[in-house]
């Protein structure tokens, strides 16, 4: 149970994305919801808006999850390492991931991986106590 929690979020909403464009790549483009505003406009959401506002929703819980200390977030940072790497080898070579949604999705991916090494790096500091003693 406790690996689940290094499990990185961001590969489900890239999951989500590759069942969509092979199954059927215009569900992406298709609309997911639509909302009368106030000022009279209509503001409707395709799906690959829904996976760029799921993947930055998850990307938030992951920058939290970079913040524990631990042996298990080496792991996340490898797992998230891993899957941006693996998205990225798609977009180079899957034509069905030439997309701007996907771009944005590995752009998310790729704030994981800086972030959560750079948290990890400045929460190692402060757990660091230097004396100012001479020498030991």
């Amino acid at each position: 149970m406790r690996y689940l929690l290094a499990f990185p979020l961001i590969a489900l909403v890239l999951i989500a994305y590759n069942v969509m464009v092979f199954t059927d790549p215009g569900w992406l483009w298709a609309e997911a919801m639509r909302f009368n505003m106030l000022s009279g406009a209509s503001l409707s959401l395709q799906w690959a808006d829904m996976l760029i506002m799921s993947a930055l929703f998850l990307l938030f819980i992951e920058v939290l999850k970079a913040a524990r200390v631990g042996s298990l977030t080496i792991i996340d940072h490898i797992m998230s390492t891993a899957v941006f790497i693996v998205a990225l080898v798609e977009f180079l070579l899957v034509e069905k991931a030439g997309t701007a949604p996907f771009v944005t999705l590995l752009a998310i991916s790729l704030i994981d991986v800086v972030a959560g090494y750079s948290i990890s790096i400045r929460s190692a500091r402060r757990d660091v106590a230097f004396s100012g003693g001479g020498p030991v």
